[in-house]
């Protein structure tokens, strides 16, 4: 979707999807935004509620039945297990993605951990795919007039056109880029707290041959989880920011990560993206 600034303002029904990597400021902005007005809907909340919701408690099952207190009374169907995913509590999709590596340590085989990567994958499609009905539920239901879709930090990954056809057809999308000061701070804190990602196959295919090859490693399944995921990051980084630019350049609008973290306020952020219409064709 594109439009002028003016156009933009007097748009009476904003629908905006928020484009970026983790740690730029996506959830951060959406909510300085006043939630008796806005519709915030989470892509990574709807694939851990919706989509790999089965999959999630399987996989938690899994880990249980592994205690014999907890085995007995779950095959005697004396207690059950459920998840508690919260917009601002995501742990069981990452969980469940898991990493790559020495099963000893925690680590998802190679086969496993791709298993888990085609699943994220189709559910964020299918996450994203929803965001059409989800405009027409959260004004026809609950009588929002505006909608902000806080899409996830791998959308730029899921190389599906039709995807992105869908959003920019019924939202304005708009890329919150990392400028180059801050960078390093984004890397550093995925180094010192290395959590699952979702990858391209073929990018993780080359990545993991290069960090087996650098680290004599002659299988992926002897590695410690966290060594591939924290050496990986800065090269996903960098793969991942001409893709979100492409986005933008195509179906959207771009804005500063440092003027987004500047907005206090509903106004505030009306006017950012008016700026950003008025500066860019």
């Amino acid at each position: 979707m594109k439009m002028g600034p003016q156009e933009f303002l007097d748009w009476p029904s904003k629908r905006i999807t928020l484009l970026a990597m983790s740690g730029a400021g996506k959830t951060t902005l959406a909510n300085k935004l006043p939630k008796a007005k806005w519709f915030h809907y989470s892509g990574d909340y709807r694939i851990g509620t919706k989509y790999l919701r089965e999959p999630i408690l399987d996989n938690i099952k899994r880990q249980a039945m592994q205690v014999p207190f907890l085995r007995d009374l779950l095959m005697s169907d004396s207690i059950y297990i459920s998840n508690k995913i919260t917009v601002d509590n995501l742990a069981p999709v990452s969980t469940f993605l898991g990493k790559v590596g020495d099963a000893a340590q925690g680590g998802l085989s190679l086969q496993e951990f791709k298993r888990r990567q085609h699943l994220h994958h189709q559910a964020e499609c299918a996450a994203m795919k929803d965001v059409p009905e989800f405009i027409h539920k959260a004004e026809d239901i609950y009588g929002y007039h505006h909608f902000i879709n806080d899409a996830g930090g791998s959308v730029c990954e899921l190389d599906s056109p039709d995807v992105l056809e869908t959003l920019a057809e019924h939202t304005l999308i708009i890329y919150i880029k990392i400028p180059p000061t801050l960078e390093q701070t984004i890397i550093g804190r995925a180094k010192t707290d290395p959590k699952p990602l979702y990858y391209r196959e073929a990018f993780l295919d080359e990545k993991l041959a290069e960090f087996m090859r650098q680290n004599n490693y002659t299988s992926c399944e002897t590695m410690p989880p966290d060594e591939f995921v924290t050496w990986v990051f800065p090269e996903l980084f960098k793969s991942r920011l001409p893709r979100y630019q492409a986005i933008a350049d195509q179906y959207g609008y771009t804005i500063d990560a440092n003027d987004a973290a500047s907005v206090n306020n509903e106004d505030d952020f009306i006017r950012l993206i008016a700026d950003a219409l008025a500066k860019q064709p």
